[in-house]
C-alpha cells in the first residue's frame, strides 16, 4: 500500500478533502483521485514503484513510492516542482519603461530581469528560484516564516489584484502567529529591507505598491 499525508507545514494541520493522484513512471498511468481524510492521508492499493504525486492537480513529490509519503506545504498556494510561479493568475508582459535601469539576476540556468532594486520586470517571471536568487543578493537567508508570508502576498495578489496592506498582513499573521509576532516590528524583523511591503513584495515577485518610487 501507498499512502500520502498532507499537512501544513507550518501549524501542522492536516489538508482534509484534498484530491490526492499518483502517475506511475513504470507506464505514466495515473490513478482515480482520492480524497484525503480527516487525518491528512489518502490511501492506495498498489505495490511500491516510483512515480509522481499530485495534490491538488499540482506535482508535489517524484521518487521512490513505498509506505508513507509525508507533503508538507508553506501554504495552499505553494508553486509545484519546477513551477514558475503561479501561471494565469498574475499579469504577464514587460513592465519596463524608458530610462529604467535593469540587471539579469541568473536563476537556475535563466537570466531573469528585474529594476535596479530587485522587482520583477515581468511577474510571470517568479519562480521559488527567483525567490532564493533575490533574498541571497540582499543577505537573508529564507526560512519558514519568510515563505509564508511571501505565499500569503502571492494569494492575496492572485485574489484581489492589489498588494497586501500592512494593516491586512498584520491582522492575518496576528491569527496565525499569535501577537508575538503577528506585528508590524516582527513582520520588518523578517524583512529589515523595507518590510514585508517592500522586501516581502519584492521576493514574492510583486510591482511596487502605490506610491512608492
Amino acid at each position: 500500500m501507498i499512502s500520502v499525508r498532507v499537512c501544513m507545514k507550518i501549524t501542522k494541520a492536516p489538508l482534509k478533502r484534498t484530491p490526492v493522484v499518483l502517475r506511475m513512471d513504470v507506464d505514466d498511468s495515473e490513478t482515480e483521485p482520492v480524497l484525503t481524510d480527516r487525518t491528512g492521508v489518502a490511501r492506495f492499493e498498489l505495490p511500491a514503484g516510483t512515480g509522481r504525486v499530485l495534490v491538488s492537480g499540482v506535482e508535489r513529490y517524484h521518487g521512490r513510492m513505498d509506505g508513507e509519503i509525508r507533503i508538507d506545504l508553506w501554504s495552499l498556494t505553494e508553486s509545484g516542482n519546477d513551477s514558475a510561479g503561479m501561471p494565469g493568475e498574475f499579469p504577464a508582459g514587460s513592465n519596463a519603461y524608458g530610462g529604467m535601469r535593469t540587471r539579469a539576476l541568473q536563476v537556475s540556468d535563466r537570466d531573469i530581469l528585474t529594476d535596479g532594486e530587485g522587482y520583477l520586470v515581468n511577474p510571470v517571471d517568479w519562480s521559488e528560484g527567483f525567490a532564493r536568487a533575490q533574498a541571497a543578493l540582499e543577505g537573508l537567508t529564507l526560512d519558514a516564516e519568510h515563505w509564508e508570508v511571501i505565499r500569503v502576498l502571492r494569494q492575496h495578489y492572485a485574489k484581489h489584484g492589489t498588494q497586501m496592506t500592512v494593516r491586512d498582513m498584520i491582522r492575518h499573521f496576528r491569527a496565525v502567529w499569535g501577537s508575538e509576532k503577528g506585528n508590524n516590528r516582527y513582520l520588518h524583523k523578517l524583512f529589515p529591507r523595507g518590510g514585508p511591503q517592500k522586501q516581502g513584495n519584492r521576493l514574492a515577485g510583486l510591482l511596487r505598491t502605490k506610491g512608492e518610487h
